[in-house]
């Protein structure tokens, strides 16, 4: 049987100076849809057949480079600023349109939670909001995302409709995966999104693999990591970290550092508080950022991504943030101060972003309230989709688990 050839560092150096790079960054008009749908359109029935990509050719293949239109930001965000410093108006819209889209969609969560219309494990994103916003508006079409279980937000910033989002929560066949994966397994192939992963670190690996597989394909895409402060204590991160650097792949690692490992403190379990500081052993390039403003965020990942599609290897962000709900919806949260709490909620990503807007003239209170009223009639639209949608027949747990339809062995 016929075997790659494995990537050496001065094979992807060669590849990576061949390329073409785009460098301007074009303003989209196009903002979120109704649906809770932005750039990518995806399905509310269920997440394409066994929920992968097709498997990287034996071959090496050249794809076409990205034209400078393709490389314009997505959701209708611009990467250029005017001079006085300040986003453009469009680009403000569209953070906090998707923004509140994501604090309303987790507190509906909550709620049903607590009716016990939704069961299992649920993490909510209720405080992270500006990182999903700042890293899609940072993006490229093409690009890659995986992360760990805390990751409604993340999926809806990817573009999985809220509607497929609450009916994946309500474990019905409408949901992004069938109504088989929950809070925890989102997946949508037509999203670039690759969950939504249960295992602590677990997605490490592989999302150094799926950038990995980029760069063997000769694309410009690289592919978002994305994982907690708890599993910057895993194994599989130093092992990723050192193949990364080896063969430069184009791999954007980002811890989301919100103080707490389900109840336990950054402080308790590391010598290195600064988590950042952990891509200094590999040479890594690494920062800390605000996860608090989406401004920090997008521009982070801006200069992260130009780093990466140079050809030079991955990048490491440490963003600082905080949840404002326990570590799951069972979590009573009583291993931080009131004091502590607050203190963040001050920094709240929606209402500073909404202050913003409305001080600096970005925006109306008209314009505001309109966004309002509109995702709020999404939400609600969204759950009265998910409660009227239908369980899954029990004859789906033969379905999707091999490409091989007739796989012989999943049946006596």
């Amino acid at each position: 049987m016929a075997t790659a050839k494995t990537p050496t560092a001065s094979t992807a150096k060669k590849r990576s100076t061949t390329r073409k790079r785009s460098t301007s960054a074009a303003s989209k008009t196009t903002t979120a849809s109704k649906n809770g749908t932005a750039k990518r359109s995806t399905s509310s029935t269920s997440a394409a057949k066994n929920g992968s990509a097709k498997a990287a050719p034996a071959k090496r293949v050249t794809a076409k480079k990205s034209s400078s239109k393709a490389t314009a930001s997505k959701n209708g965000v611009s990467k250029s600023r005017k001079k006085s410093g300040t986003y453009s108006k469009e680009t403000y819209m569209t953070w906090y349109e998707m923004m509140l889209r994501i604090r309303r969609f987790e507190e509906r969560a909550l709620m049903h939670y607590g009716q016990q219309k939704i069961r299992g494990f649920c993490h909510v994103y209720i405080g992270q909001e500006a990182i999903a916003a700042g890293i899609e508006s940072a993006l490229i079409p093409g690009d890659n995302i995986v992360t760990a279980y805390r990751q409604h937000g993340i999926a809806i910033g990817r573009g999985v409709s809220t509607k497929a989002a609450m009916a994946e929560l309500f474990g019905k066949e409408t949901g992004i995966v069938g109504g088989k994966g929950g809070s925890m397994h989102f997946f949508s192939k037509e999203n670039n999104y690759f969950g939504g992963n249960g295992i602590v670190g677990a997605q490490i690996p592989i999302g150094t693999g799926i950038a990995m597989a980029e760069q063997y394909r000769g694309t410009d895409n690289l592919c978002v990591t994305m994982f907690g402060d708890g599993a910057a204590r895993q194994g599989a991160l130093y092992e990723s970290f050192n193949m990364a650097m080896t063969w430069k792949i184009p791999v954007l690692y980002i811890v989301e550092n919100n103080m707490y490992a389900m109840g336990t403190s950054v402080e308790r379990t590391s010598n290195v508080t600064d988590l950042y500081k952990i891509g200094s052993a590999f040479e890594m390039p690494s920062e800390q950022v605000d996860g608090m403003r989406p401004e920090a965020v997008h521009e982070a990942i801006t200069k992260a991504a130009a780093h990466i599609r140079s050809g030079k290897g991955p990048y490491f962000l440490e963003i600082k943030t905080y949840r404002y709900k326990g570590h799951s919806v069972s979590d009573p949260a009583t291993y931080r101060t009131k004091d502590e709490l607050n203190d963040y909620k001050g920094k709240d990503p929606v209402k500073m972003t909404e202050a913003k807007m409305l001080k600096d003239k970005i925006a109306t209170e008209e314009e505001i309230k309109a966004i309002k009223d509109m995702i709020k009639a999404e939400i609600d639209e969204a759950t009265k989709f998910a409660e009227e949608s239908d369980y899954p027949d029990g004859s789906g747990l033969y379905e999707d688990n091999y490409l091989q339809e007739d796989y012989p062995y999943i049946k006596d």
